[in-house]
Protein backbone atom coordinates (compact mmCIF):
# COMPACT_ATOMS: atom_id res chain seq x y z
CA UNK A 1 0.00 0.00 0.00
CA UNK A 2 1.39 3.36 -0.96
CA UNK A 3 1.52 6.27 1.45
CA UNK A 4 0.94 9.87 0.46
CA UNK A 5 3.48 12.53 1.25
CA UNK A 6 2.43 15.22 3.70
CA UNK A 7 0.17 17.90 2.18
CA UNK A 8 1.96 21.07 1.07
CA UNK A 9 0.57 23.57 3.55
CA UNK A 10 2.13 26.53 1.70
CA UNK A 11 -0.20 25.94 -1.25
CA UNK A 12 -3.66 26.48 0.19
CA UNK A 13 -5.28 26.55 -3.27
CA UNK A 14 -3.88 23.22 -4.50
CA UNK A 15 -6.41 20.54 -5.31
CA UNK A 16 -6.79 17.86 -2.66
CA UNK A 17 -8.88 14.75 -2.18
CA UNK A 18 -11.31 14.74 0.75
CA UNK A 19 -13.37 11.83 2.06
CA UNK A 20 -16.46 12.65 4.13
CA UNK A 21 -17.88 9.78 6.17
CA UNK A 22 -21.29 10.59 7.65
CA UNK A 23 -23.54 8.71 10.04
CA UNK A 24 -27.13 9.79 10.64
CA UNK A 25 -30.31 7.87 9.78
CA UNK A 26 -32.29 10.95 8.72
CA UNK A 27 -31.30 12.49 5.35
CA UNK A 28 -32.90 15.80 6.42
CA UNK A 29 -30.93 15.95 9.68
CA UNK A 30 -28.50 18.62 10.80
CA UNK A 31 -25.66 16.13 10.33
CA UNK A 32 -26.71 15.38 6.76
CA UNK A 33 -26.92 19.12 6.10
CA UNK A 34 -23.42 19.67 7.48
CA UNK A 35 -22.02 16.82 5.40
CA UNK A 36 -23.59 18.29 2.24
CA UNK A 37 -22.41 21.78 3.19
CA UNK A 38 -18.84 20.54 3.61
CA UNK A 39 -18.88 18.72 0.28
CA UNK A 40 -20.18 21.81 -1.53
CA UNK A 41 -17.69 24.16 0.11
CA UNK A 42 -14.74 21.89 -0.61
CA UNK A 43 -15.75 21.38 -4.23
CA UNK A 44 -16.22 25.12 -4.60
CA UNK A 45 -12.64 25.52 -3.40
CA UNK A 46 -11.49 23.16 -6.15
CA UNK A 47 -11.05 19.97 -4.15
CA UNK A 48 -12.23 16.49 -5.10
CA UNK A 49 -14.76 15.04 -2.65
CA UNK A 50 -16.03 11.53 -2.14
CA UNK A 51 -18.64 10.60 0.46
CA UNK A 52 -19.64 7.55 2.45
CA UNK A 53 -23.14 8.04 3.82
CA UNK A 54 -23.21 4.94 5.97
CA UNK A 55 -26.95 4.76 6.58
CA UNK A 56 -27.74 5.35 2.91
CA UNK A 57 -25.21 2.64 2.04
CA UNK A 58 -26.91 0.23 4.46
CA UNK A 59 -23.46 -0.34 5.94
CA UNK A 60 -23.11 -3.59 7.87
CA UNK A 61 -21.71 -2.67 11.26
CA UNK A 62 -20.69 -6.03 12.72
CA UNK A 63 -17.44 -7.80 11.94
CA UNK A 64 -18.13 -11.42 11.01
CA UNK A 65 -16.90 -14.23 8.77
CA UNK A 66 -18.59 -12.69 5.73
CA UNK A 67 -15.92 -9.99 5.78
CA UNK A 68 -13.35 -12.60 4.74
CA UNK A 69 -14.59 -14.55 1.69
CA UNK A 70 -11.86 -17.20 1.88
CA UNK A 71 -12.47 -18.07 5.52
CA UNK A 72 -13.72 -21.60 6.04
CA UNK A 73 -16.68 -22.04 8.42
CA UNK A 74 -14.87 -25.08 9.76
CA UNK A 75 -12.07 -22.89 11.11
CA UNK A 76 -12.15 -20.73 14.21
CA UNK A 77 -12.63 -17.05 13.35
CA UNK A 78 -9.53 -15.36 14.75
CA UNK A 79 -10.43 -11.88 13.56
CA UNK A 80 -6.95 -10.42 13.86
CA UNK A 81 -5.22 -13.25 12.02
CA UNK A 82 -7.90 -13.78 9.39
CA UNK A 83 -8.30 -10.07 8.64
CA UNK A 84 -4.54 -9.66 8.37
CA UNK A 85 -4.29 -12.51 5.89
CA UNK A 86 -7.24 -11.22 3.86
CA UNK A 87 -5.81 -7.68 3.85
CA UNK A 88 -2.40 -8.87 2.69
CA UNK A 89 -3.86 -10.97 -0.12
CA UNK A 90 -6.48 -8.42 -1.19
CA UNK A 91 -9.30 -10.77 -0.28
CA UNK A 92 -11.54 -8.62 1.93
CA UNK A 93 -15.26 -8.18 1.37
CA UNK A 94 -15.94 -5.70 -1.41
CA UNK A 95 -17.47 -2.99 0.78
CA UNK A 96 -14.43 -3.01 3.09
CA UNK A 97 -11.97 -2.90 0.18
CA UNK A 98 -13.88 0.03 -1.34
CA UNK A 99 -13.66 2.08 1.87
CA UNK A 100 -9.96 1.31 2.26
CA UNK A 101 -9.42 2.52 -1.29
CA UNK A 102 -11.23 5.77 -0.45
CA UNK A 103 -8.98 6.30 2.56
CA UNK A 104 -5.84 5.69 0.51
CA UNK A 105 -7.15 8.09 -2.15
CA UNK A 106 -7.80 10.85 0.35
CA UNK A 107 -5.61 13.70 1.54
CA UNK A 108 -8.05 14.47 4.35
CA UNK A 109 -10.89 12.64 6.11
CA UNK A 110 -13.88 14.23 7.84
CA UNK A 111 -16.07 12.13 10.12
CA UNK A 112 -19.53 13.68 10.49
CA UNK A 113 -21.76 12.33 13.25
CA UNK A 114 -24.02 13.10 16.20
CA UNK A 115 -22.52 12.29 19.57
CA UNK A 116 -24.56 9.43 21.00
CA UNK A 117 -23.68 8.19 24.48
CA UNK A 118 -20.31 9.97 24.41
CA UNK A 119 -19.28 8.21 21.22
CA UNK A 120 -20.18 7.65 17.59
CA UNK A 121 -23.33 5.92 16.30
CA UNK A 122 -22.99 2.15 16.06
CA UNK A 123 -22.87 2.22 12.26
CA UNK A 124 -19.80 4.49 12.34
CA UNK A 125 -18.13 2.34 14.99
CA UNK A 126 -18.82 -0.60 12.69
CA UNK A 127 -17.18 1.25 9.80
CA UNK A 128 -14.12 1.72 11.97
CA UNK A 129 -14.09 -1.90 13.16
CA UNK A 130 -14.46 -3.37 9.69
CA UNK A 131 -12.34 -0.98 7.60
CA UNK A 132 -9.31 -0.56 9.86
CA UNK A 133 -8.20 -4.17 9.53
CA UNK A 134 -5.01 -5.81 10.74
CA UNK A 135 -2.32 -4.78 8.27
CA UNK A 136 -4.21 -1.64 7.29
CA UNK A 137 -5.15 0.19 10.47
CA UNK A 138 -3.03 -1.73 12.95
CA UNK A 139 -0.52 -4.55 13.16
CA UNK A 140 2.28 -6.04 15.21
CA UNK A 141 5.19 -4.14 16.78
CA UNK A 142 6.88 -3.74 13.40
CA UNK A 143 4.00 -1.73 11.97
CA UNK A 144 4.31 2.05 12.50
CA UNK A 145 1.69 3.70 14.71
CA UNK A 146 0.95 6.87 16.66
CA UNK A 147 2.03 9.44 14.12
CA UNK A 148 3.10 7.04 11.39
CA UNK A 149 1.52 4.20 9.47
CA UNK A 150 -0.49 3.40 6.36
CA UNK A 151 -2.43 6.67 6.53
CA UNK A 152 0.49 8.98 7.31
CA UNK A 153 0.44 12.25 5.38
CA UNK A 154 -3.30 12.67 5.64
CA UNK A 155 -5.31 15.05 7.77
CA UNK A 156 -8.43 14.22 9.75
CA UNK A 157 -11.15 16.20 11.48
CA UNK A 158 -14.19 15.24 13.50
CA UNK A 159 -17.34 17.25 12.82
CA UNK A 160 -20.04 16.48 15.33
CA UNK A 161 -23.27 17.69 16.84
CA UNK A 162 -23.90 17.64 20.59
CA UNK A 163 -27.15 18.16 22.47
CA UNK A 164 -25.49 19.83 25.46
CA UNK A 165 -23.97 23.28 25.75
CA UNK A 166 -20.20 23.70 25.65
CA UNK A 167 -20.06 24.46 29.39
CA UNK A 168 -21.13 20.87 30.14
CA UNK A 169 -18.00 19.65 28.34
CA UNK A 170 -15.61 22.17 29.91
CA UNK A 171 -12.87 21.47 32.45
CA UNK A 172 -15.46 21.71 35.25
CA UNK A 173 -18.38 20.43 33.19
CA UNK A 174 -20.29 17.36 34.30
CA UNK A 175 -19.49 15.47 31.09
CA UNK A 176 -15.75 16.11 31.20
CA UNK A 177 -13.58 18.12 28.78
CA UNK A 178 -14.46 17.45 25.15
CA UNK A 179 -10.85 16.81 24.16
CA UNK A 180 -10.77 13.95 26.67
CA UNK A 181 -14.15 12.56 25.59
CA UNK A 182 -12.90 12.49 21.99
CA UNK A 183 -9.44 11.17 22.87
CA UNK A 184 -10.17 7.55 21.85
CA UNK A 185 -11.20 8.71 18.36
CA UNK A 186 -8.68 11.47 17.83
CA UNK A 187 -5.66 9.82 19.41
CA UNK A 188 -6.53 6.13 19.45
CA UNK A 189 -7.84 5.91 15.87
CA UNK A 190 -6.80 8.87 13.73
CA UNK A 191 -3.40 9.68 15.22
CA UNK A 192 -2.64 5.98 15.78
CA UNK A 193 -3.01 5.28 12.05
CA UNK A 194 -0.73 8.18 11.12
CA UNK A 195 -3.10 11.04 10.36
CA UNK A 196 -2.61 14.62 11.52
CA UNK A 197 -5.65 15.45 13.64
CA UNK A 198 -7.23 18.90 13.61
CA UNK A 199 -9.26 20.41 16.40
CA UNK A 200 -12.84 19.11 16.14
CA UNK A 201 -15.69 21.18 14.79
CA UNK A 202 -18.57 20.96 17.26
CA UNK A 203 -22.11 22.28 16.94
CA UNK A 204 -23.29 22.69 20.53
CA UNK A 205 -26.87 22.60 21.81
CA UNK A 206 -27.87 21.12 18.46
CA UNK A 207 -31.38 19.96 19.41
CA UNK A 208 -33.84 22.38 17.87
CA UNK A 209 -31.07 24.52 16.41
CA UNK A 210 -32.62 27.71 15.03
CA UNK A 211 -31.93 29.31 11.66
CA UNK A 212 -29.69 32.03 13.09
CA UNK A 213 -27.64 29.51 15.04
CA UNK A 214 -27.37 27.31 11.96
CA UNK A 215 -26.11 30.23 9.89
CA UNK A 216 -23.53 31.03 12.57
CA UNK A 217 -22.43 27.38 12.66
CA UNK A 218 -21.99 27.18 8.90
CA UNK A 219 -20.01 30.42 8.86
CA UNK A 220 -17.64 28.90 11.41
CA UNK A 221 -17.53 25.60 9.54
CA UNK A 222 -16.75 27.36 6.26
CA UNK A 223 -13.64 28.84 7.87
CA UNK A 224 -12.62 25.48 9.28
CA UNK A 225 -12.97 23.91 5.85
CA UNK A 226 -11.03 26.73 4.23
CA UNK A 227 -8.09 26.00 6.54
CA UNK A 228 -8.40 22.21 6.39
CA UNK A 229 -4.93 21.90 4.89
CA UNK A 230 -3.25 24.84 6.63
CA UNK A 231 -4.42 24.81 10.27
CA UNK A 232 -2.02 23.49 12.87
CA UNK A 233 -2.92 19.96 13.99
CA UNK A 234 -3.25 18.88 17.60
CA UNK A 235 0.38 18.31 18.68
CA UNK A 236 0.04 14.69 19.75
CA UNK A 237 3.32 13.05 20.65
CA UNK A 238 4.63 10.44 18.21
CA UNK A 239 6.53 7.22 18.77
CA UNK A 240 9.05 8.00 16.05
CA UNK A 241 10.23 11.13 17.88
CA UNK A 242 11.45 9.04 20.79
CA UNK A 243 9.10 10.45 23.43
CA UNK A 244 8.20 6.95 24.65
CA UNK A 245 10.15 4.04 26.09
CA UNK A 246 10.13 0.58 24.53
CA UNK A 247 7.33 -0.29 26.95
CA UNK A 248 5.32 2.64 25.49
CA UNK A 249 5.51 4.89 28.54
CA UNK A 250 6.23 8.60 28.24
CA UNK A 251 9.85 9.25 29.11
CA UNK A 252 10.32 11.06 32.44
CA UNK A 253 10.81 14.80 32.28
CA UNK A 254 8.90 15.46 29.06
CA UNK A 255 5.64 16.39 30.72
CA UNK A 256 4.65 19.79 32.03
CA UNK A 257 5.16 19.79 35.82
CA UNK A 258 1.99 18.77 37.59
CA UNK A 259 0.26 17.39 34.49
CA UNK A 260 -1.09 13.86 34.26
CA UNK A 261 -3.56 11.68 32.40
CA UNK A 262 -4.40 12.11 28.75
CA UNK A 263 -2.83 15.57 28.55
CA UNK A 264 0.59 13.94 28.82
CA UNK A 265 0.28 12.72 25.24
CA UNK A 266 -0.04 16.21 23.79
CA UNK A 267 3.14 18.27 23.53
CA UNK A 268 2.99 21.00 26.11
CA UNK A 269 0.68 18.91 28.31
Amino acid sequence: MSEKSAPNESDEQSTKNVLIVSAHPEPRSLNASLASFAAEELRRAGHHVRTSDLYAMKWKAGVDADDFPDHSPADRLDVMAVSGDATERGRLAGDIAAEQEKLLWSDAVILQFPMWWFSVPAVLKGWIDRVFTYGFGYGDSRMPRYGDGVLAGRRAMLSLTVGARDTAFSARGVHGPMDQVLFPLQHGLLHYTGMEVLEPFVVWHAIGLGEDAYEAATREYRERLRTLFTAEPIPFRTLKDGDYTRSLELRPGLETPGSSGLALHVRGG
